[in-house]
């Protein structure tokens, strides 16, 4: 572990980085992955030695250029190359030479367009010299606490109007690290992320992995205490023996998400032809994620609502989940989507029951409130009413989990709700995830009043649900290896 540690590290925060490919022309990508570590440590983020490598360059922003590697007198410990595929392997001539420790190769142009010749020449280089590749063809690293950040796309765009708009953001710090072999879709993902103002830890794209792969990653992310949750994205994993020992035990330490594509042969087709990836067989994965503790989603969307509840609220101990609402229909999608995939949604007790039927002889909740599960509160909800319902729901042992659907159109609904449910929820280690219907102002206020107390929010009770069967399956993965109690533990300490 110690070694794969410190040399995956070493992408992550590098004490010293050369931009081979570095420009001043704006619209190179040498150009824009220099101006993110110089801008990086302009503001004190990146903390490492800077060199740009050009050999037609005196200086860029500021800084002396080189016109090679080997021309550089300071020690260098990260080359990330952005030159033409031809150009490579004399590059990591260079960097064998010099002595560098690892290499991200951004530049494309081969094993993905068939010049498999080409990449064997470079991880021929790397492995005599002993140095680590990540790439070809890919995005590198990104690290939202030391600044590296190698993703060639700007962070803005400028109109044909002449106005600047944001077009590639940086998520802000926190808990989610991914994991991508497609370079496009993790930079959406890194999009998406910002977007709904939930937070990264790293970032790597690995596009052909003529070496460093997911599994090293994995190994490394274990380690990193600031990672609570791994969102993988994956056309093939070709080292399956390793990959599945290095994540038998990462999925007991903390969530591994996985969204594996290529799963027809239109999709096998492309991505073989997109990363040289031979995708192998689908249901071959399912299996194999299934016995590891990989969570294995279906869709986009899966992905990113299940990483975020994994983030933010503790494993389910059960299958029981308990839906509370102010609308009938959107509870009943609710149901359906957990029944369909395995979480119940059962008849609460009669002693739980009989609890609401008091509530109703003290005029706490309406009379012709439902109460068998979904707890129905209808149009006439309060937050009062919430909040009385939700003791009660916290409190019952046969409930493991609580999909909370407050829909603000209500009239009698104050925003107040979505706190004093929080305020109750932080003294139990039972899941709770939140729906709220609608993009207008208040729609998204309450979604965003939730997910700031760590209760993550959804836009559908389908999404909501989704969420709870992450839970729910990662705590029965949990209780099968006995680790449950030890991770809900770890997971108090590092939400306090």
């Amino acid at each position: 572990m110690s070694s794969v540690f410190e040399q995956m590290h070493k992408f992550f925060n590098p004490s010293s980085v050369a931009v081979v490919g570095a420009s001043k022309k704006i619209m190179k990508a040498g150009h824009v992955i220099f101006k993110n570590f110089a801008d990086s440590k302009r503001r004190g983020v990146f903390q490492g030695e800077l060199y740009p490598v050009n050999p037609g360059e005196e200086q860029i922003l500021g800084y002396k250029c080189y016109p090679s590697l080997t021309e550089i007198t300071g020690e260098v410990e990260l080359v990330v190359i952005s030159v033409p595929a031809r150009f490579v392997p004399k590059v990591m001539e260079d960097a064998a030479e010099k002595k560098v420790k690892v290499v991200a190769i951004i530049s494309g142009g081969f094993g993905e367009i068939g010049k498999h010749e080409l990449e064997e020449r470079v991880r021929t280089i790397a492995e005599r010299a002993g140095i680590r590749v990540l790439g070809p063809n890919c995005l590198g690293v990104y690290d939202s606490s030391t600044g590296v950040d190698m993703l060639f796309l700007p962070e803005t765009k400028v109109l044909t109007t002449g106005d600047e708009v944001v077009a590639t953001p940086r998520p802000m710090p926190g808990p989610i690290a991914i994991v991508t072999q497609s370079g496009a879709f993790g930079v959406a993902a890194l999009d998406y992320l910002a977007g709904r103002q939930l937070g990264v830890t790293k970032f790597v794209s690995f596009g052909n992995k003529i070496d460093v792969n997911e599994s090293e990653m994995l190994e490394y992310l274990l380690h990193d205490e600031q990672t609570r949750v791994i969102l993988l994205y994956a056309e093939s994993i070709e080292a399956g023996r390793e990959f599945m020992d290095v994540a038998r035990r990462v999925t007991v330490e903390k969530p591994i998400v996985a969204l594996k594509s290529g799963k027809t042969e239109a999709g096998i087709r492309a991505a073989l032809s997109h990363t040289g990836a031979i995708a192998g067989t689908d249901r071959i994965y399912d299996a194999v994620f299934k016995q590891v503790g990989v969570l294995r989603v279906k869709d986009m969307e899966e992905f990113f609502d299940a990483g975020k509840a994994l983030a933010f609220q503790p494993p389910a101990a059960g299958r029981n989940v308990a839906i509370i609402t102010s609308a009938g229909g959107p509870a009943i999608m609710a149901a359906d989507e957990c029944e369909s995939r395995g979480v119940r949604v059962k008849r609460f007790s009669d002693e739980t029951i009989g609890k609401f039927e008091a509530l109703k002889e003290a005029g706490k909740i309406p009379s012709f409130a439902t109460n068998l599960n979904p707890l129905d509160l209808t149009g006439s909800v309060t937050s009062d009413m919430f909040v009385e319902g939700m003791k009660i729901l916290l409190e019952d042992r046969e409930v493991h989990s609580i999909i909370v659907i407050g829909l603000h159109h209500a009239p009698a609904l104050q925003e107040d709700f979505v706190d004093r449910i929080a305020g109750l929820a932080k003294n139990y280690t039972k899941p709770i995830v939140a729906c709220d219907i609608g993009e207008t102002e208040m729609a998204l206020y309450i979604r965003f009043r939730f997910d700031k107390h760590g209760i993550p929010a959804y836009f559908s009770p389908e999404d909501a649900a989704r969420a709870v069967v992450a839970l729910v399956n990662y705590g029965q993965y949990l209780k099968k290896t006995g680790s449950f109690e030890r991770y809900v533990e770890k997971f108090k300490k590092n939400k306090t």
